[in-house]
């Protein structure tokens, strides 16, 4: 029992020291030839424009939500002209980027890791390296690339569509004025608040691109070890974002001065 508790332990770190390998490998590819435009201008259409109504229609009603759960505890204490402010520092420097990350997790992420498995399962990563290329340069440095860039962008449209989401509960639902909640919002978003709700997207982004591609390219078994590597990829991505995310909130107000 002991020698098979050991032997597990140790593919564990294995584990761990090719996903870091992979993680560095893919990230570097970015700089060095040949480069793969094309390929990651599909991964960015695929990431992008495919997520960003799904993204967009989450982010409304997390505004809306949000604005709606705030204005209803501040009524009672008589306080609801500070519900934009609490909304847009809410938004921004926590709930909006986590909830883009988890959808683009459940779409994006469980995409890259069903794709890459069907190739791995279906040889065609092993006849890429017959000819003579890098199947980490060729397939995943397009999609960190992807992920990188486009994560922020949606992130940045969710702000907008819970903001505005929560303006429509303010103003017409809990009957405030337009202008106090929109100056509200200007107040919030100060330097230490767009810095934090900006560096996390990017942080996710990669995360999720290569937690993906690494369990996608560690597919196998056929067809019952493809659903367990996508559901893998989801969950484990599920879990970084949320740690990664308290994780990176403590740094960032401890760089920023903020006292906790």
């Amino acid at each position: 029992m002991a020698r098979i508790e050991i032997i597990k332990f140790k593919e564990r770190i294995n584990d761990l020291q090719n996903f870091y390998l992979l993680s560095i490998r893919g990230l570097f590819g970015v700089v060095r030839r040949p480069f793969y435009f094309m390929d990651a201008v599909e991964q960015m259409d695929y990431a992008g424009a495919g997520s960003f109504f799904i993204i967009l229609l989450v982010s409304l009603f997390v505004g809306m939500a949000l604005s709606l759960q705030i204005s209803a505890e501040l009524s009672i204490l008589g306080l609801k002209m500070y519900t934009g402010k609490i909304v847009g520092i809410s938004i921004i420097r926590e709930i909006g980027s986590v909830v883009a990350a988890l959808v683009f997790a459940g779409r994006v992420g469980a995409g890259m890791a069903s794709e890459l498995g069907s190739m791995v399962l279906g040889h065609q990563v092993d006849t890429l390296r017959v000819f003579g290329v890098d199947p980490v340069k060729k397939l995943v440095t397009p999609r960190i690339l992807s992920s990188v860039v486009m994560l922020p962008a949606l992130t940045g449209i969710g702000y907008v569509a819970s903001l505005s989401g929560g303006y429509y509960i303010a103003v017409f639902v809990s009957h405030q004025s337009s202008a106090i909640y929109w100056n509200s919002i200007r107040d919030a978003l100060i330097f230490e608040n767009v810095f934090a709700g900006s560096v996390k997207p990017f942080i996710f982004g990669y995360l999720i691109a290569c937690i993906s591609c690494y369990t996608g390219l560690s597919t196998k078994g056929g067809a019952i070890g493809l659903r367990r590597a996508t559901t893998k990829a989801v969950v484990t991505s599920i879990i970084m974002i949320i740690v990664s995310d308290f994780i990176l909130t403590r740094v960032l107000l401890y760089i920023l001065g903020f006292s906790v």
